[in-house]
């Protein structure tokens, strides 16, 4: 259908708007395509070898200070057992380190002038000056560990 020549011309849209815009052509171009041969990674890498550091070795703590025993130790002689052998043991026992100089006559521990308390000073000076290195207080069977102070 055509319009009559008489009536009036109406604009196109553009007008309304404005101009046109110019156009604007954008080529896209494909992305690009892979090279052709790409190397892969080989199958086994050769690292340098591995650097160990020594250890850090710490001091140990130190150790508690050993505490004494909480009571005292004496070997003695045994009262039960007859005069003859305790005096026996006691010879041995001021032969081999025992200190017997105390209880000799006007000695610090002459007193009480009994074989009984030399024999068990000679067995108790002869067993502390020893124990250290493995002695006992046996004696033969003369001798025992007691907690008391004689």
């Amino acid at each position: 259908t055509s319009l009559p020549p008489s009536s009036p011309v109406s604009n196109p849209p553009h007008d309304v708007f404005g101009p046109p815009s110019p156009k604007t052509i954008v080529t896209i171009s494909p992305p690009p395509s892979p090279p052709k041969h790409v190397p892969s990674p080989p199958k086994s890498v050769i690292s340098p070898p591995q650097i160990y550091l020594p250890p850090i070795v710490y001091p140990p703590p130190p150790s508690p200070h050993k505490k004494p025993p909480q009571y005292a130790i004496w070997c003695v002689a045994k009262p039960t057992v007859p005069d003859p052998i305790i005096q026996f043991a006691m010879d041995y026992a001021c032969g081999s380190g025992a200190d017997c100089k105390s209880i000799q006559p006007n000695g610090s521990c002459f007193q009480p002038n009994s074989l009984l308390a030399h024999a068990s000073y000679a067995f108790n000076s002869y067993w502390q000056n020893t124990k250290i290195g493995g002695g006992t207080c046996d004696f033969g069977g003369t001798a025992m560990l007691v907690t008391v102070d004689p």
